[in-house]
């Protein structure tokens, strides 16, 4: 792993000097440095756990949720589903590369698979807008759903976004309104839909792909109404703030869990996904399984009406602040 976040600052040196010792001992084949190497090992390991697993705050997991390592809608899609054929364009204004969408067979049966793709260096982060969407994504994505529909096929949305991409042409060609449609249409489904939520789950532009019958959230992924620096600048206008606003916000799967908003909890391998990537990959397919298979019993009209009366019945459960 190249890429340490702020609060593994500490991690990075111990790993950093166990890697050096390495390279020395490459160097001199005379010079034993094995269990000087050992124990820096065992005081990484120890230094891991005690980071992931008695210090993660909201904030923390936030910035483990848009590690840029951590495996990507595109991972998944070519890890677990195969015959991808990928569907291009809105039929009205163009291709949107942020979200990626087509026709693909999951455990070798007919699926629709849709995700955003914020992208893997410079060149492909801005080809990829960094995963936010526009309304051309949206439209996308409805096209991908009525086909879905029309033809019986299940709906799996891997969700991966800071939110909606809120630029002068966006709002110009009806931003909103293409999320509200996004929304709408999963909301008619009569075919089972699952999210799962990889990363983060901004605002509107992450609901506009998980109002589904079922979610699935990695263990340090997030979802909210609004980015904690976000909450922060508009709350008390300052973007410092950022984990009072984490806490506050409750956006972790496992506060999610407890709201009735989350359905699952897929388990990430210590220090993060990116730390086991494949692992990582064949547990969410595994998650995604489970859950079809359960849907898969219910009727077109159960499946509505399930999904519908989900939505409808947020805000009945609460967490002592």
């Amino acid at each position: 792993m190249t890429h340490y976040l702020d609060f593994e600052k500490p991690l990075a040196e111990i790993e950093g000097k166990a890697e050096e010792l390495r390279a020395m001992a490459r160097g001199n084949e005379e010079m034993d440095i094995s269990k000087e190497a050992a124990a820096l090992d065992k005081k990484a390991a120890d230094m891991l756990v005690d980071l992931y697993k008695n210090n993660l705050t909201p904030w923390r997991k936030c910035q483990i949720a848009r590690h840029p390592e951590r495996p990507h809608c595109k991972d998944y899609i070519e890890a677990l589903f195969t015959e991808y054929t990928p569907l291009a364009g809105d039929r009205a204004f163009g291709e949107d590369d942020a979200v990626m969408g087509g026709l693909a067979r999951f455990n070798d049966a007919p699926v629709v698979v849709i995700g955003h793709e914020k992208g893997y260096d410079t060149k492909t982060r801005l080809e990829r807008n960094f995963g936010m969407a526009r309304p051309e994504g949206y439209r996308k994505a409805v096209r991908l759903m009525d086909m879905a529909d029309r033809f019986g096929l299940p709906v799996i949305t891997l969700v991966d976004t800071p939110g909606a991409y809120p630029g002068k042409g966006a709002e110009e060609r009806g931003q909103s309104e293409a999320i509200a449609r996004s929304t709408q249409k999963c909301l008619q489904l009569r075919v089972p839909l699952v999210s799962v939520v990889i990363g983060e789950g901004g605002s509107g532009g992450a609901v506009a792909f998980a109002t589904a019958n079922r979610l699935i959230m990695l263990e340090h992924s997030v979802y909210s109404v609004i980015s904690p620096e976000g909450c922060a600048s508009i709350l008390w206008k300052d973007a410092e703030k950022m984990r009072e606003a984490a806490e506050a916000l409750r956006l972790t799967a496992q506060d999610l869990t407890k709201l009735g908003i989350c359905d699952s909890i897929i388990k990430e391998a210590l220090g993060g996904a990116h730390r086991n990537i494949d692992d990582t990959i064949a547990d969410v397919g595994k998650g995604i399984g489970e859950m079809l298979a359960t849907l898969g019993k219910m009727s077109p009209d159960e499946l509505l009406k399930e999904r519908r009366q989900k939505f409808l019945d947020l805000g009945s459960k609460g967490l002592a602040a």
